[in-house]
């Protein structure tokens, strides 16, 4: 074969070999835009068919691409002539158009038009010997692309409005952090129990220790009602000075948030001295028991927090009762009429009594009003107008000048005259809001019952009361039956004083005067069965409690015309049993029923509904026309008031 033949078909095999690896070397990432960093489309990769063999000549040294069509076929080395003439055969080539996918409109700059740029080629590597071949462009491939660096890109495709995010601060987070650290020191209020000051701080907390009642200008609207509340605690009968604010500065955060805390403790300790709170009963007297309803500081917070006039809901703690409200107008009235009575200091010295004489007796006299008197005898005139002095005062009325009653003198009557109304106002504190819109009211001083239906008074009578010393309880409960032909089982305390004694010196001490003596695990139990001789009378009115007291009839009936009728050994009795059963048994079982079982055997009768009863302790009462009326102080209990009350001040 000739040399020239042998060149042409090595040529037009190593074109083909080239061609089809040409695909292959170009893989590997997507080829992108260095200006735009777009990825650029892919080139078609140009296949060879397998009927189709390369040709090309040597001589050109730019590279063809497409389809290589043959007309001649080789032929096998065992038919070809080597001594025989090369023959040229025409290569044809059909190049197929590249379809290229459209741009996208987004990367067409918008100020400049698009010209047309011949795409490049992906690089086909030639072998060392050959350079690399230039690519090839179809006229049928064009893209759009500005004729300089891109500089900016602007969306035809408008972006999708986006939501507007706003942030409300809730009011008062910029005192959360002083008020975290002032709360323990600001809720120190004296008389505030360490419940009391956990949950108010417990509040602030629950509230992300925002302040209640002030701003950034100072007090809010609620909190200056509050404020002026607590300066108006001395209408109410309490001290001011109890609740007394620290002075802050508007532009001290600090002192702001603390006082913001104050507030908070100083509203509860004035909801709770409203309620009954600033004594304990219990600790003047076993015998005065009542149950004391003090708000949590939760609940006053609570309620003065969502209140429209929270200096309103605060005012309302105080007792809402009628005979509180006449108290309050003339506790007014006192203080709005100068005292008149001429201050006398009466020295220190011995105790006086009626018919000895003293350097001191016209001072005494002058102090109580009395005519001058050139005598120094303490006669009986003196003693009577010491002892009703005595009587105001609450002290005992037994007309001896006593250092305490000479340190009584020493202050103006009208002052006298409100520690009584002050003291009389904190005993209605401890009453139930809520009295029931039909009660049994028993003031013990005044020795008398009363059925009070909406604020009217259905029913009286006199009672007869504890000896002072076993005085009746005060306190408050509930009737909820009456037992007809009642027996009397002897309390304790007059078994071991009355019984006990009897029965030692003589065996039939009991059984001479009706009693029926049972022995028990415990002792002995000592029954009055029922009868005309009872103790309880034919009725007695039951409302279980803790002094084992009640209501009930009596056969001493002539007591009742005395005047002071402190008699019993601790129970009420009451004028006209019968009367009083009919207002709180109701239309079935009226006065004459009752009576047709007298002396049948003991009978229980329930009420339709439990009766509320108040055993009360007023000494001082005002009437409608605001006359007050005083009662003794039978038991010294207003005394222990008002006493208490001077010494917490």
């Amino acid at each position: 074969m000739p040399r020239r033949h042998w060149a042409n078909l090595t040529s037009a095999s190593a074109l083909a070999i080239m061609l089809s690896c040409a695909p292959v070397l170009a893989e590997g990432p997507p080829a992108t835009d260095p200006t735009t960093g777009v990825p650029l489309p892919e080139t078609p990769q140009l296949k060879l068919l397998d009927s189709e063999k390369p040709a090309a000549e040597t001589r050109d040294r730019a590279m063809v691409t497409g389809t290589v069509a043959s007309g001649a076929r080789l032929r096998g080395a065992a038919s070809v002539d080597a001594t025989a003439p090369v023959e040229e055969e025409p290569v044809a080539l059909d190049v197929p158009p590249v379809e290229m996918p459209a741009l996208d409109p987004a990367l067409i700059p918008a100020s400049k038009p698009a010209e047309p740029t011949p795409a490049p080629a992906a690089p086909v590597q030639a072998t060392p010997a050959q350079p690399a071949p230039e690519p090839v462009v179809p006229a049928s491939a064009t893209i759009q692309a500005a004729p300089g660096p891109l500089q900016a890109i602007q969306s035809l495709v408008p972006a999708p409005e986006m939501p507007k995010l706003v942030i409300d601060l809730p009011p008062g987070l910029e005192f959360a952090a002083d008020i975290a650290a002032q709360a323990a020191e600001a809720v120190a209020v004296r008389r505030l129990g360490e419940r009391e000051r956990g949950e108010i701080i417990a509040a602030y907390q629950a509230n992300e220790n925002r302040p209640f009642w002030i701003d950034g200008k100072g007090w809010t609207a609620a909190g200056k009602r509050i404020v002026a509340q607590l300066e108006h605690a001395a209408d109410d009968g309490l001290r001011p000075t109890d609740y007394a604010l620290p002075v802050f500065e508007l532009s001290d955060k600090a002192q702001l948030a603390a006082a913001d805390v104050r507030l908070s403790a100083l509203a509860v300790l004035y909801a709770r001295d409203a309620r009954g709170g600033r004594l304990d009963p219990r600790r003047l007297s076993k015998l005065i028991t009542p149950t004391l309803y003090l708000p949590s500081a939760t609940e006053v917070l609570s309620e003065l927090a969502g209140a429209p006039d929270a200096g309103a809901v605060l005012a309302a703690y105080n007792p809402p009762h009628e005979q509180y409200r006449r108290l309050k107008a003339k506790l007014a009235e006192l203080r709005e009429h100068l005292d008149d009575t001429p201050l006398v200091r009466i020295p220190a010295g011995p105790t006086l009594k009626l018919g000895m004489r003293d350097e001191r007796v016209p001072l005494v006299r002058a102090r109580l009003g009395l005519g001058p008197s050139d005598d120094s005898v303490f006669d009986r005139s003196t003693s009577l107008a010491l002892a009703d002095f005595q009587k105001k005062a609450g002290l005992p009325a037994n007309g001896i000048l006593s250092p305490r009653t000479i340190a009584a003198l020493g202050k103006p009557a009208t002052a006298q005259g409100e520690e009584d109304i002050i003291a009389q106002m904190e005993r209605w504190r401890w009453l139930p809001p809520d009295l029931g819109a039909k009660h049994i009211m028993v003031n013990v001083p005044e020795m008398r019952v009363r059925v009070i239906r909406d604020g009217q008074v259905i029913h009286e009578a006199r009672a007869i009361i504890g000896k002072p010393d076993s005085a009746t309880p005060i306190f408050s409960h509930k009737m909820d039956h009456v037992i007809v032909n009642p027996s009397w089982y002897v309390p304790p305390s007059i078994l071991k004083k009355e019984f006990l004694p009897g029965l030692a010196a003589d065996p039939d001490y009991a059984a001479k005067r009706g009693y029926i003596v049972t022995r028990t695990k415990h002792g002995i139990s000592v029954r009055q069965p029922p009868g005309e001789r009872n103790a309880l009378g034919w009725i007695k009115f039951m409302f279980p409690n803790e002094h084992a007291v009640y209501l009930h009839d009596t056969p001493n009936r002539r007591l009742f015309a005395a005047a002071k009728r402190a008699f019993s050994h601790g129970c009420v009795r009451v004028d006209n049993p019968f009367a009083l059963a009919d207002q709180v048994l109701g239309p079935e079982w009226t006065s004459e029923r009752l009576k047709k079982l007298i002396g049948k055997g003991e009978r229980r009768i329930n009420l339709p509904e439990p009766l509320p009863i108040h055993l009360v302790y007023n000494t001082i009462v005002v009437g409608a026309d605001g006359h007050i009326t005083r009662f003794d102080d039978v038991y010294g209990f207003h005394r222990l008031v008002r006493q208490a009350l001077e010494q917490q001040g």
